[in-house]
């Protein structure tokens, strides 16, 4: 990755970051202030229902106060205790109820059965538990009604003085539609109220579970239906198990816009059983448009901000990373031989002082290049005139005693002369045979002849090495030639005959190494990418300093060499864009190393 595009990375992330964060802060902030505004009007509007609650209790309270307080109702119930004939008083809640603006009104007798019901006229006669409700607190019942459904409603239950045994009035209020529609309600806010099913008889013993599972239909507001009721399901099974009011966030749908945050109350009898579940809802429609508004600006912002991000990128680029592409060029050609390369100046900053500082180490090192390729030459025809004087002389020594033997022998007989001369002109032969060997070693090192590739098997090459120097014996000594290749392919693109030659010299080398005997391993494998080959002996081995110095020219470990075979190896080697290196410890033997590219294809 570029400098170019690490800038642009950084201040895009740096940007996104900040934004993400400031943008993150104020969601969590404009929720809590709507959640805090939303449970304050919750709590507002719970605290107006309970003033209405008990406004209505006091209602119903006062109006069973005032039945039971009339003379005729005193008298009806003196007459009924009397009497014990409750015929002629039927249809006398219906009249009363009516009087009173009371929605339910039965009259109990002093055994607790029903004497009359303004509600439901034939249940003359049936037992009235809430009769025995020896509270003067107003109570919630389900009432049952003649068309076998049942209302909620606010009870309250008095006892008509004058009469003993007790008569008793048990009067109340529909707690329905009717009753949420005079709430006081915020805009924003529905208010409903979830009823449960059941018969009136069993709400002394109802568990707080409720008589049965939730049904949408149940849930009704001042207007009516609740739009999404299903979804108060789980809320309201909640405050109706616990019996302790719940709150929570309702999806209505699957638009965020119709969520609405939730809090259930459960309302119950004097029993503590829940009997109905109040639910108040406020709309979240305003906080998820403030939400989507900050996400719509810090989505802007980021984008302003990215595309800001961009242009300053590409300003430091221009000003940094393009500079230093261009450095880097340089340098690459620097390395790759191109010693006069020169970069442009721009500017005196601290970029355009590298710059400057780079043009002059060329510079330098184009001067030191002339100088170090001078001080190469002489040194070169130094040694090559140590060498050549070093070589020529041991040669040139009985050459020199040769012809002055056969000047002292010009004065004897000539019969030894001849004997003389024949001896002399064949040490004469073999020393000059000897000098045309160094020189011809000299030549074939100068001169090195151009590969003419070709593209073999590694396998070939190796089994021809091989089969040259197969198991002989020397002097008495059994040295071994073995090959180990790869079953694989090992194409590679080389001069067979060059190749071979330096291999051949390895070999040659290795059975040197073993005075004594032993093995000389020839291995082709692939690796990675390349060939490699190896030529291993069991010899002495070679120490570390040997190793260093091994292919330098003129160096020999032998008593009688000149130092070039393995030097003309690694020049045969890098002719090829291969590499040679040797692998040793003394005493175990040395292992030449040769890796050549693998050819494609």
């Amino acid at each position: 990755m570029s400098l170019r595009q690490r800038l642009l990375l950084l201040f895009s992330l740096t940007v996104a970051a900040a934004v993400a964060a400031v943008a993150w802060t104020v969601l969590v902030r404009i929720r809590q202030v709507f959640e805090k505004r939303d449970q304050e009007e919750t709590a507002l509007f719970v605290s107006q229902f309970q003033r209405e609650f008990q406004h209505r209790s006091s209602e119903v309270a006062e109006a069973v106060d005032r039945i039971a307080a009339q003379e005729r109702v005193r008298g009806m119930a003196f007459e009924l205790v009397q009497s014990n004939d409750a015929a002629p008083y039927l249809n006398e809640a219906q009249a009363l109820a009516q009087d009173a603006q009371l929605d339910f009104l039965e009259i109990v007798g002093p055994d607790g059965n029903i004497v009359s019901s303004a509600q439901w006229p034939a249940r003359f006669g049936y037992a009235e538990p809430a009769a025995s409700e020896g509270s003067q607190t107003p109570f919630l019942k389900r009432e049952e009604l003649s068309d076998d459904s049942s209302v909620l409603g606010l009870f309250a239950v008095r006892a008509i003085r004058g009469a003993e045994p007790a008569v008793k009035l048990v009067g109340g209020k529909r707690l329905d539609q009717g009753f949420l529609a005079d709430l006081p309600i915020a805009p924003g806010m529905q208010v409903a109220l979830y009823s449960e099913t059941g018969s009136a008889t069993n709400d002394a013993g109802a568990t707080g579970r409720g008589a049965g599972g939730f049904d949408s239909k149940r849930l009704v507001s001042a207007g009516g239906d609740v739009p999404g009721a299903a979804q108060y399901a789980s809320l309201i099974d909640q405050a109706r198990t616990s019996g302790e009011q719940q709150s929570g966030t309702l999806y209505l749908t699957t638009r965020r816009e119709d969520s609405v945050s939730a809090t259930a109350i459960p309302l119950k009898n004097s029993a503590g059983n829940v009997l109905a579940v109040l639910t108040v809802s406020i709309s979240r429609s305003g906080l998820v448009a403030e939400q989507q508004q900050i996400r719509a600006i810090a989505y802007g912002v980021a984008g302003g901000g990215i595309l800001l991000a961009i242009i300053f990128s590409l300003w430091i680029a221009a000003r940094v990373s393009r500079p230093v592409e261009e450095l880097a060029r340089a340098a690459e050609e620097v390395a790759s031989g191109s010693w006069d390369t020169r970069v442009p100046v721009r500017g005196r900053d601290e970029v355009g002082v590298l710059a400057r500082s780079f043009n002059h180490m060329t510079e330098q090192l184009t001067n030191q290049r002339e100088k170090l390729v001078q001080s190469e030459r002489v040194a070169a025809w130094r040694e090559l005139a140590r060498r050549l004087a070093h070589e020529l002389k041991n040669p040139l020594f009985p050459l020199q005693l040769t012809v002055e033997n056969l000047v002292r022998a010009r004065q004897l007989p000539a019969a030894e002369f001849d004997e003389v001369f024949s001896e002399s002109t064949q040490t004469l032969s073999m020393e000059i045979a000897n000098l045309k060997k160094i020189i011809g070693r000299f030549s074939d090192f100068s001169k090195m002849p151009k590969p003419e590739l070709e593209r073999i098997d590694a396998k070939d090459l190796v089994a021809r090495v091989r089969v040259l120097y197969a198991t002989s014996s020397e002097d008495g000594l059994k040295i071994s030639v073995e090959a180990d290749v790869d079953s694989r392919p090992m194409p590679i693109m080389v001069d067979p005959e060059l190749m071979h030659r330096a291999l051949s010299n390895l070999v040659l080398n290795a059975k040197d190494a073993m005075p004594e005997g032993g093995t000389v391993t020839i291995s082709a494998r692939l690796k990675d990418e390349d060939v490699e080959l190896r030529v291993a002996d069991t010899g002495q081995g070679l120490t570390p300093e040997e190793c260093e110095r091994l292919f330098t020219p003129y160096y020999t470990t032998k008593q009688h060499g000149t130092g070039l075979g393995l030097a003309i190896v690694q020049s045969v080697v890098s002719d090829h864009a291969g590499t040679i290196a040797v692998e040793s410890r003394e005493g175990r033997g040395a292992t030449f190393v040769i890796t050549l590219p693998r050819a494609e294809g």
